[in-house]
């Protein structure tokens, strides 16, 4: 809180201390600066988060096991770490970062709002992106259409072009980071659970599928 309201109240002095025409071009530039973050962390965040399998990291291939026994639990430790510690990691980095990308462009509303706006966001990305056939481009047009929408509906709100009322976001960032830990867990658990009904899912179609072929044969 200490280090935001720093920057705050650096930046509101520094901006004081400039002519009308230079403080416009500043509060310009910012702006630009801001929403051009915005746009190209929207772009990579929805090839990234439409993405069914998201990590596609296939740490299994590490696997070099020969012994059956072995092998499952080296199987069984890969999946750990790929789905229960990095695949948080990264939800959490993308999750900060979209909410404190949020905070700064999202005038009147307080650091739960911002937080449950972003956390329902990106959950329903990830359940879409589990919906068999088109799921994954109902995913990645939702992962587009949300953001963007919300940065239309802040630049048509006067307060966007007050810098002055962005500074004043920049202290609400710790309180928001505090309140998204409850959040990451849920989405993990749903990406958890969604995997597991994935798999249930493909245990039962193999049966279907050979029968299917012997038909045909």
């Amino acid at each position: 809180m200490g280090l935001m309201q720093s920057i705050s109240d650096i930046y509101g002095n520094l901006i004081g201390s400039l002519p009308t025409q230079g403080q416009l071009f500043v509060n310009l530039l910012i702006l630009t600066i801001v929403v051009v973050i915005y746009a190209v962390f929207i772009w990579k965040f929805y090839v990234f988060i439409s993405t069914r399998d998201i990590l596609r990291l296939n740490l299994n291939k590490y696997n070099r096991s020969k012994h059956p026994i072995y092998t499952k639990l080296i199987a069984g430790a890969l999946y750990f770490i790929e789905y229960i510690i990095i695949l948080p990691l990264l939800i959490f980095f993308w999750f900060a970062f979209f909410t404190i990308l949020l905070s700064l462009l999202t005038k009147g509303l307080d650091a739960q709002t911002i937080v449950l706006i972003a956390a329902i966001t990106i959950a329903a990305i990830r359940v879409t992106a589990y919906i068999p056939k088109y799921g994954e481009t109902v995913s990645s047009e939702v992962a587009k259409i949300i953001p963007l929408t919300l940065l239309a509906i802040s630049i048509t709100n006067p307060l966007f072009f007050k810098i002055g009322e962005m500074a004043n976001e920049l202290v609400k960032i710790p309180e928001v980071l505090g309140q998204i830990r409850f959040y990451v867990f849920f989405i993990v658990a749903l990406e958890l659970i969604l995997r597991v009904l994935t798999f249930v899912g493909a245990i039962f179609k193999k049966p279907e599928v050979a029968e299917t072929k012997k038909k045909s044969q």
